[in-house]
Order: structure tokens, then sequence, then C-alpha cells
């Protein structure tokens, strides 16, 4: 693997749970589209908030380690233009609700895909952690499992 500067990136650690269902908590819902870019390791994401606002950025993620729990991922907002423009490069798109939950401390995005499914996801920060809260009803931990990465989920 080559060396990346994180000069200008964010780390993220998280942990991915299939969840049996969403649960209470939730404060927010958002609409997000994600185009990942054939060839590339860059994503565009589109965000649709309740109150009609729209975010548009494209995101450039690298593998810090083996597997899809650590990644560096450096963020540009994109303007109409630039959205269009990138859009019209081949790519696979997902879409998904994103129900963020607050609850006894935590902070869990719950992803409820077009089929049902639900996923959970746990940003550990910068300290990789095993808790998870007691009230997620979890039925497959897939931190580790490449297919539930958004890029592979893609169509």
């Amino acid at each position: 693997m080559v060396p990346v500067s994180l000069k200008y990136a964010v780390v993220e650690r998280e942990r991915r749970f299939i969840l049996a269902r969403l649960p209470n908590g939730v404060t927010g819902t958002q609409e997000i589209l994600d185009r990942y870019l054939t060839g590339t390791r860059l994503r565009l994401r589109e965000v649709r908030g309740a109150d009609g606002t729209v975010t548009r950025k494209l995101t450039h993620k690298v593998r810090l380690a083996a597997g899809p729990a650590e990644v560096a991922c450096t963020t540009c907002y994109l303007d109409e233009q630039e959205w269009s423009v990138l859009t019209a490069l081949p790519g696979r798109s997902l879409r998904k609700k994103r129900h963020l939950v607050r609850r006894d401390g935590w902070v869990v995005a719950v992803d409820e895909h077009e089929d049902g499914t639900l996923v959970a996801e746990i940003d550990d920060g910068d300290e990789h952690s095993d808790l998870v809260p007691g009230w997620l009803d979890i039925a497959a931990d897939v931190s580790d499992d490449e297919a539930w990465t958004g890029g592979q989920l893609a169509r």
C-alpha cells in the first residue's frame, strides 16, 4: 500500500452492524445519494435534509489498513455546476435514508437501504472500541465484511 499523507484528511474508524429494527431515539433523517466513480477512490454524495437543504460533496477515501474499518477521507464541497459535471462520469449509485439516533450518550447513524435493510454505523473516533449500546438490535456484525461497504452496495 502506498503511504498516504493525512495532512488534509480525517480518519474514520467505523464499525457496521445489520439491525433487526430501527432503534428508538431518531433525532433526524436525511436522504443520501452516493455515487462511486468507476476506477477511482472517489465518492460523490448528495445529502437532502428534512428542511430542504441540499449539500453536495466529493470525497477521496483511502484505506489505512486491511479491511474497511479505517479510512482516511478528504472532502470538498461542490456547487451545482461542479456536481453536474462530476455526476456525468461513469459510476455506481446507492440511495439510502440516514437516521441519526442520539440516545444514552451514543450517536449512531442508521442507514435504511432501498430494500429495507438497516445498517448501523458507529464511529470510534481516535480509539477503537468493542462497546455497543445495548439498545441496538444487532442481527450481524459486518464491520470487516467488504460486501457491506457503500462502494460494494452501489449499483
